[in-house]
């Protein structure tokens, strides 16, 4: 079976978050996105100190695909520097993991 990976992005809260979810499932980059509005991001920035309310995305993938995925991301995203973090799935459901490689088999055809 694949490696798996969660990946972190945060987005601007709304039409963003929800964008870049939307593309990287139409475009079979991630099994699923899970998005958790209204999270508060404290974050050094310019030499300040700053806080915002973001949109957590949370991103089931294949390892394979995740530079790809950071690329779209890239591409797709507001922020100069998004967060683009991955985690390593050590465990999961079977019957999940099976979905999720169902989901990604055909990444790149839309």
């Amino acid at each position: 079976m694949s490696e798996f990976l969660v990946v972190y992005i945060t987005a601007a809260p709304g039409e963003e978050a929800q964008r870049l979810a939307g593309a990287l499932v139409r475009e079979k980059l991630a099994a699923c996105v899970n998005r958790v509005s209204g999270v508060e991001s404290t974050y050094a920035w310019e030499g300040r100190v700053e806080r915002d309310t973001e949109d957590l995305l949370i991103v089931k993938t294949r390892a394979d695909l995740f530079d790809r995925l950071k690329e779209r991301v890239r591409a797709l995203h507001g922020y100069d520097v998004p967060e683009i973090i991955a985690l390593p799935i050590t465990h999961g459901s079977e019957s999940y993991l099976e979905w999720m490689e169902a989901c990604l088999s055909r990444a790149g055809e839309r």
